[in-house]
């Protein structure tokens, strides 16, 4: 049995914040089978408190404020560099969307460590979000699907769970921050997804009626995503552009999920301008509304959820039965593509299905056809367990500097990159990530 250390960071349109957990590794099989290795145990060390994430103006993020949240939470928590094994760093929701994300991502994994990642992309927030809200486990107990909704500053975040499995995700243009104000309701500033739907601007003074009859259509929004009511345009004006595909409401009965951090608003009763947002306001409305008619239940985490969720359940394992040569690790950001995409023009990972239990001919064929241009590296990720056959069989027809990785038992896509670690028992700890930034997958 060993252990890893990981670590989380939020950066999200509201907050940011750092989690530290400790990942057990252990091996499933028997003494006379083949190793089975998995994470068995996942437990938080360390939450930091919730900083207002810093920013420059309302279009760039303070990256050096940022690094220095960084580094007094990881003197807080007795961290050093060199002891991170793995995690995410995860900028969220309009955060995700400012000028210079890219030069933030860089500096702070640059501080985090050598596995901690740099992430970003509604797809991957739901999922993070769900999991550390403890959504995915509620469905497997619930006897009912479970639609997770994780609202924060800029975003609501969907995930439609069932039986512990999620089947789709989505994201609306719905959060608590898209309105800021002082205390007396002057405005100061307006997401500009608001446009056509909240008239009022910077240096106007918004009534508590005007921004209660937002707080609604937001919340509608949200039924509509939910399948509690019929849909109209304003669902098609809050989804965001960065989802894949277009959100399809589930068709029967779930138990609605709240985690983010308007979840802490929904059934308070907080002053309508506590935090200078819409939060509390729609919090309120959201109590009130079909959301919470039925069955519903807040997020074991609420705001920490995606925090939770980086630190925690980003990083999987690979089969025991993996094959690797001449390989330094650990490898970061490489991009995953399918056959017949290019696959020798950079350092990229090759995502194949596999064959179940397949013969040694079978086995052959496929790395003869691997090998057939000698490309200089060669690193597969299979969904079949079948990982250190291929990479036996490639490693015969290659010539022997070739630096060959192959892991198995894990699914991605191709719009998806892969940070691989340090081998833990005969495993390769690996974190999938989604880059989406300003709408481009490929930067």
């Amino acid at each position: 049995m060993s252990s890893l250390l990981s670590v989380g960071l939020d950066v999200g349109t509201t907050s940011t914040q750092l989690v530290a957990s400790r990942l057990t590794v252990e091996n499933r099989a028997s003494s006379f089978a083949v190793p089975d290795m998995d994470i068995t145990e996942r437990a938080v060390l360390y939450k930091s408190p919730v900083y207002f994430t810093p920013l420059l103006d309302e279009s760039h993020v303070d990256g050096a404020a940022i690094r220095e949240i960084v580094q007094a939470e990881y003197q807080k928590a007795g961290i050093r560099r060199e002891d991170v094994d793995t995690g995410a760093i995860i900028i969220t929701g309009e955060t995700s969307r400012k000028e210079n994300a890219r030069a933030v991502l860089d500096a702070l994994s640059d501080y985090a460590g050598d596995f901690v990642v740099a992430t970003a992309g509604p797809d991957l927030e739901s999922v993070l979000a769900a999991k550390g809200a403890g959504a995915v486990e509620l469905s497997r107990t619930a006897g009912k699907p479970v639609l997770h909704m994780d609202i924060g500053g800029g975003t609501s975040n969907l995930a439609l769970i069932e039986d512990g499995k999620i089947l789709r995700t989505g994201c609306l243009n719905v959060g608590g921050r898209l309105i800021k104000f002082q205390g007396n309701g002057e405005i100061t500033y307006v997401s500009p997804v608001l446009s056509g739907i909240f008239p009022g601007k910077p240096g106007e003074i918004a009534t508590q009626s005007e921004l209660r009859e937002l707080a609604e259509s937001l919340t509608q929004a949200l039924e509509m995503a939910a399948g509690l009511r019929e849909p109209t345009d304003l669902i098609e004006k809050f989804l965001t552009a960065e989802t894949g595909e277009k959100w399809t409401p589930p068709a029967g009965e779930v138990i609605v999920s709240f985690s983010g951090g308007v979840a802490d608003c929904v059934g308070s009763e907080l002053p309508w301008n506590q935090f200078g947002d819409l939060g509390p306001i729609l919090g309120q409305t959201i109590r009130k509304s079909y959301l919470c008619r039925g069955q519903y239940a807040l997020g074991r985490e609420t705001i920490r959820a995606t925090v939770i969720g980086a630190g925690s359940y980003s990083t999987q394992l690979s089969g025991s039965t993996v094959y690797s040569q001449n390989v330094r690790f650990p490898l970061k950001n490489l991009p995953v593509v399918e056959k017949n995409s290019g696959i020798h023009e950079g350092s990229v990972v090759l995502s194949l299905p596999g064959i179940p239990s397949p013969t040694y001919a079978q086995v052959r064929e496929i790395a003869r056809e691997l090998a057939r241009t000698h490309p200089p590296e060669l690193y597969i990720c299979l969904e079949a367990d079948m990982a250190k056959a291929l990479g036996q069989a490639l490693a015969v027809q290659l010539p022997p500097e070739t630096r060959i990785l192959c892991i198995d038992r894990i699914r991605v896509g191709e719009d998806s990159y892969l940070d691989i670690g340090q081998p833990v028992g005969g495993a390769f700890p690996v974190v999938v990530k989604t880059l989406v930034l300003e709408r481009s997958k490929h930067e």
